[in-house]
């Protein structure tokens, strides 16, 4: 019988729909555990649901190139998600439009200090070069952030995982810091998470307010653009 189930689970664990169906009944369950937990930031969804997927492939020995044959669905679908957040900036345009001196100096200000900050901690622990490139786009949407990463010389796949947990670190401490600071707007709010978090930290201010969430999506859209334009510049003008 045991024999019967360990041939079962090695058919099964090389097919990419089983990965994509526990990629996604991870997810539900962390949104489960956050619901019940009162929407504590330190209980984040994607956070419970990268330590379940974690723990699932460790155990079961399965290496990532087979998880990632499932999980490429879902990989497609950041591009469209990233286009959807169109629909809250039209809603809020007028706003934006209102606000636009302070978003320009706010999202300046946040992109350059989020690559500084990265390779500059990187630097100081004595980091190569190539993971300075590699962390330097570390708090732009994870599309944006690969290809980014392998124009100016760096490591895709490691920016990657440097993104989700910029995200999620973002996150789960992004509120108490906010507070700690006393920004309460949600206009300026929005910006932080966006800026700092990328869509992780988007998809946590929309669940604070729509306008919180509507200026996260821009934040995140303009500091990926703008990252894009400067962070090649810097690096060929420093090489």
């Amino acid at each position: 019988m045991t024999g019967d189930v360990s041939q079962l689970w090695v058919y099964l664990s090389t097919t990419p729909l089983l990965w994509l169906a526990v990629t996604l009944i991870a997810y539900q369950l962390g949104s489960w555990l956050f619901r019940r937990l009162g929407c504590s930031p330190i209980f984040n969804p994607v956070l419970i649901a990268v330590l379940i997927l974690v723990l699932l492939l460790k155990l079961s020995n399965t290496p990532y190139q087979t998880y990632f044959k499932g999980a490429q669905f879902i990989h497609f679908l950041l591009g469209p998600a990233t286009v959807a957040l169109a629909i809250p900036l039209y809603r809020e345009v007028a706003m934006i439009r209102k606000t636009f001196r302070p978003i320009a100096i706010a999202l300046l200000s946040g992109s350059l200090a989020a690559i500084a900050s990265a390779v500059g901690i990187a630097w100081l622990l004595g980091g190569e070069r190539v993971l300075l490139l590699t962390l330097a786009p570390k708090s732009v949407t994870t599309p944006i952030a690969m290809g980014i990463s392998e124009q100016i010389g760096g490591l895709p796949s490691l920016t990657a995982v440097a993104v989700v947990l910029t995200g999620i670190t973002g996150t789960v401490i992004g509120d108490l810091v906010l507070k700690w600071v006393r920004v309460h707007d949600d206009t300026a709010r929005g910006m932080a998470f966006g800026v700092a978090s990328h869509g992780i930290g988007t998809a946590h201010a929309m669940h604070q307010s729509r306008v919180s969430g509507a200026f996260s999506a821009l934040a995140m859209a303009l500091n990926g653009l703008l990252t894009a334009l400067l962070l090649p510049l810097l690096v060929s003008l420093l090489r």
